[in-house]
């Protein structure tokens, strides 16, 4: 099969992945309405084709926490996403930083901080998840600085798991018995190129920045069982303070749905926000980043730099996010989907594809910078 699209490496990663894997990444909560909507309501926001315009000079680069980036387009930070390709986010690092833009690494990654940031010579995102060991938290975000990532992604709309039918039915969860493990082998044991790659030939395994608190275990049934046990319910806006103790660079807070909520994120002095509903993997039935975010960006536009993901899945997308009120988008399914199907040779082809196709809407909507796009190419 030949990849033409970041959506044909959803079906490249299906064919290469063991399905308790695939459908990880591929899954949402619930009954997965959300996740159906990220999609399908940006996918009706109609442009303003315009004409006879002189689009032989574009540059879709843009400026955003004093990073210039060679297009509006970070990869956004998925967990356990190295587990998808041998040493898998040392691959979409070393992508991301080729094409000259952001990438943001999970607290709960497969490799560890160290790793990544080794493996790259520009800075890194990092990204946290608030524990209740704030001791762990404290160390985290100290090797953070130590390692120079230039911005810190707060997600602050994973209180507790989501419900995600999908991951309970197809072995991710479960693999604590017998049967369960015997299950998850099959699987691997049918995907051989998997296997190989990264069963044998990516070791070591483990969750990389929770090894300490996880006492030499790597298995993914480990990961669950600590995320249910130390995520913090308690976690409030007074948390940001904390936070502030201990990082003083650029701090952008992820999962805001809300004009209420996005304008608190600016009262306690984020630099940015990410409109997200966590790729419609927590709660289901909210709305889509697509509806949520031109409300936000009237809201706080002036104040906040505003970042969106959510559904997006080709550089039309990304012109259509940034249309919205987004000064820039994360990548979050359209990666690892890459990295799934086609190691870091995938991701760097789908950053080529989306900037190829966001070089198409910008010349037909007749804009050649990106601080063009805004809401007057779109349709009324």
């Amino acid at each position: 099969m030949i990849a033409a699209s970041a959506i044909d490496y959803r079906e490249l990663a299906r064919r290469r992945l063991p399905p308790f894997l695939f459908e990880y990444i591929d899954g949402g909560a619930f009954a997965e309405v959300t996740l159906r909507r990220n999609i399908s309501d940006l996918e009706r926001i109609a442009l303003r084709q315009r004409v006879l315009r002189d689009v032989s000079a574009i540059d879709p680069s843009t400026e955003i926490f004093g990073q210039r980036l060679a297009l509006p387009v970070a990869l956004g930070p998925v967990g356990i996403a190295g587990m998808n390709a041998r040493r898998g986010e040392v691959q979409a690092a070393r992508a991301a930083q080729a094409a000259g833009i952001p990438f943001a690494l999970s607290t709960v990654s497969a490799c560890s901080l160290g790793e990544v940031v080794g493996a790259v010579s520009r800075p890194i995102w990092f990204q946290l998840y608030m524990t209740r060991d704030r001791v762990f938290v404290r160390d985290l975000l100290a090797h953070a600085r130590e390692a120079r990532c230039s911005a810190l992604i707060f997600t602050v709309d994973l209180p507790v798991p989501g419900t995600r039918y999908r991951d309970q039915r197809s072995g991710m969860f479960g693999a604590t018995t017998l049967k369960g493990k015997l299950r998850r082998l099959w699987q691997a044991a049918t995907h051989p190129r998997w296997a190989w790659d990264v069963g044998v030939m990516g070791r070591p395994h483990g969750i990389g920045n929770l090894a300490p608190l996880l006492g030499g275990k790597s298995g993914i049934e480990d990961y669950f069982g600590w995320l249910g046990r130390n995520f913090d319910p308690g976690i409030s806006w007074q948390d940001i303070d904390f936070i502030r103790s201990e990082w003083s660079g650029p701090l952008i807070i992820k999962g805001i749905l809300d004009p209420e909520d996005a304008r608190e994120a600016a009262r306690v002095g984020a630099d940015g926000i990410v409109v997200s509903n966590h790729g419609g993997r927590q709660l289901d039935g909210v709305l889509s980043s697509a509806r949520a975010l031109p409300p936000i960006a009237d809201a706080v536009g002036q104040d906040l730099t505003i970042l969106a993901d959510g559904g997006i899945r080709s550089g039309l997308d990304v012109v259509r996010m940034l249309a919205l009120g987004a000064k820039a988008v994360l990548l979050g399914r359209a990666w690892v989907y890459a990295l799934g199907g086609g190691g870091e040779a995938g991701v760097a082809h789908v950053l080529r594809l989306i900037e190829a196709e966001m070089r198409v809407a910008m010349a037909l909507t007749g804009t050649t910078s990106i601080d063009q796009i805004d809401r007057t190419i779109l349709a009324a």
